[in-house]
């Protein structure tokens, strides 16, 4: 199972001052160094943490995958072509939401997912879309042509007692859903050292992506312990 780290709250960090530090793309090196198999960063319309600075480097140094996370806006299209990428993951964007508040309206936007995807794959690099885990949803998603799906853990994630249960059963059901429709399937958003285990010993998933915890435990320990511990969760979870 990859471990692929986002982050974006480095550069929220370095924007907050409008300065040269922290780099993301220094941290970025401190991850992989920590054993992430991936770097995701998200570049949104109003640029509020990662640069296009930011993403030119990264593909030029990240050795392993380089996710981009984007808007499925006709500017982000052509810099997806431009920059090439080894994944985009197309997710929802609003501006005043401090951060990706839920999954993909594929319903509503399918024709404009539809038309993303094909411009994206034309230059061969696969697509990924974030999607709660709903069964309509994961069916729509697929008539769409991506390749694979993030399923949103966000609800996991904030759920309490009882209620924390239900919303692991709509994970592990949405998985089973996804790969039944033979996607590549990842998980992410909310995840962090107290509750990785249970999404990470679900049988079937691809990769893990997860930032805000790793970065905020990386304040206090250095990003590569942050990294290397986050991944030994993750893959004690596996043998289990």
């Amino acid at each position: 199972m990859l471990l692929c780290v986002n982050i974006d709250h480095v550069a929220t960090l370095r924007q907050a001052r409008r300065g040269i530090e922290p780099d993301p793309v220094m941290v970025a090196t401190l991850a992989i160094l920590g054993g992430a198999d991936g770097i995701t960063v998200h570049l949104r319309e109003d640029r509020r943490h990662i640069q296009d600075r930011d993403l030119k480097i990264l593909r030029e140094v990240v050795p392993n995958e380089l996710n981009l996370e984007m808007a499925a806006t006709k500017e982000m299209i052509g810099i997806a072509i431009r920059t090439k990428p080894d994944l985009v993951t197309l997710v929802p964007e609003k501006r005043l939401e401090l951060t990706t508040e839920g999954g993909l309206e594929v319903k509503s936007h399918k024709k404009t997912l539809q038309e993303a995807i094909r411009r994206i794959h034309g230059i061969g690099i696969p697509v990924s879309l974030f999607i709660n885990p709903q069964k309509d949803a994961l069916e729509i998603a697929k008539q769409t042509g991506a390749d694979m799906v993030e399923i949103h853990t966000g609800m996991y994630a904030d759920a309490k007692s009882r209620n924390k249960e239900k919303e692991l059963t709509r994970v592990v059901s949405a998985v089973k859903t996804a790969l039944d429709l033979e996607f590549f399937v990842n998980a992410g958003h909310g995840l962090n050292y107290f509750n990785v285990s249970q999404v990470a010993s679900i049988q079937g998933i691809r990769g893990l992506y997860i930032g805000h915890s790793i970065i905020s435990r990386a304040v206090f320990i250095g990003m590569e312990r942050a990294v290397r511990e986050m991944n030994k969760l993750i893959k004690e979870a596996l043998r289990e």
